[in-house]
């Protein structure tokens, strides 16, 4: 089992944490064994879920690499859509060079209309827009002279360098599938299969969504295993992740306590944290991630928290009393 942290990268002002900061807090991480660094990103507020926004991942994490030294750094999720597939390809391939080849790329379709609306990409066509995304830029990162002919994207004789330093390319990690119907979304997933072939098809390792319950995510990964084996691809070389937001309780705290941490950035209220988030004592938050591995037949590869804030207390908390009683 291997262990990472989704960073607290929220941009809130003057209290944005500073690179110093950020740097010291990850190398507390490395030291406790932490082996990923990983960061959400939304281009513009996107309320009810979240209160805030996020600092833009790739510029962040190029700064980030150079005041590490072992931790893997990547996003989880970038919203592969809304880019320009050359200009991308050229964007990671350089963060990868200089970060020494640690970057992992976790990637999603998005689902913020009026993100796509800015950006002008028609938001219906992100899933197909996706698919091209990912055999384009890969194409790049692999060969010379590449040209790609899609529905959404083309080019012709294109060569981008400098190319990853992780070959064929970096991991690809997936976001999605089945979700409860929440307040917090614009819309919902009628057909959530084409999203499951996506992972099934191209994923290196797929995150299930962190608000789903256990039944859902067992049934999804079947899917993907079954989308996988007509794809002749064996899904046992998918990994699985499990992510979500936490905030450990200590002994005698009431979960009210944890009102200002998630209202930081979250712009859902105690009940929802409670039903959908790890908010708990060490025992209770250890529980439930037992049971999502469970529900992913043990075969869950990486666990990612995502702490609220950057002090070493809940970071402490999480290595010392949370991750010893989760299920290797």
């Amino acid at each position: 089992m291997k262990y990472g942290l989704r960073i607290p990268s929220f941009a809130l002002g003057s209290r944005t944490a500073s690179l110093e900061e950020m740097g010291r807090y990850l190398r507390r991480a490395e030291d406790l064994g932490f082996e990923y660094a990983v960061s959400i990103d939304h281009l513009l507020l996107t309320r009810p879920a979240y209160a805030c926004t996020w600092l833009e991942p790739i510029s962040m994490l190029s700064a980030l690499a150079g005041v590490t030294r072992t931790i893997k750094l990547g996003t989880m999720i970038l919203v592969l859509p809304l880019r320009n597939p050359v200009y991308f390809a050229k964007e990671w391939a350089t963060f990868d060079l200089l970060c020494g080849g640690r970057s992992v790329l976790g990637i999603g379709v998005g689902w913020h209309e009026k993100e796509f609306d800015l950006m002008g990409v028609p938001h219906r066509a992100r899933g197909a827009r996706m698919n091209e995304m990912i055999e384009a830029v890969t194409a790049l990162w692999q060969r010379d002279n590449v040209t790609y002919r899609g529905k959404h994207i083309s080019f012709e004789d294109l060569t981008v360098d400098p190319k990853p330093v992780q070959k064929p390319h970096p991991p690809i990690w997936m976001g999605g599938g089945t979700q409860p119907s929440e307040k917090v979304y614009e819309q919902t997933v009628a057909n959530i299969d084409p999203v499951l072939r996506r992972i099934a098809r191209y994923a290196d390792a797929w995150i299930p969504h962190s608000s789903a319950t256990a039944e859902m995510v067992r049934r999804d990964w079947e899917k993907v295993q079954a989308f996988a084996e007509a794809n002749g691809r064996n899904a046992a070389n998918i990994g699985r992740v499990y992510t979500n937001f936490v905030w450990v309780l200590k002994k005698g705290e009431k979960p009210e306590t944890a009102v200002p941490h998630f209202s930081a950035y979250s712009g859902m209220d105690l009940d929802y944290w409670r039903t959908y988030y790890l908010l708990g004592t060490a025992h209770e938050i250890a529980d439930r991630i037992n049971e999502r591995i469970e529900s992913l037949d043990r075969g869950v590869d990486s666990i990612v928290l995502n702490p609220l804030n950057w002090d070493d207390e809940q970071l402490d908390l999480i290595a010392h009393e949370v991750l010893p009683r989760v299920l290797s």
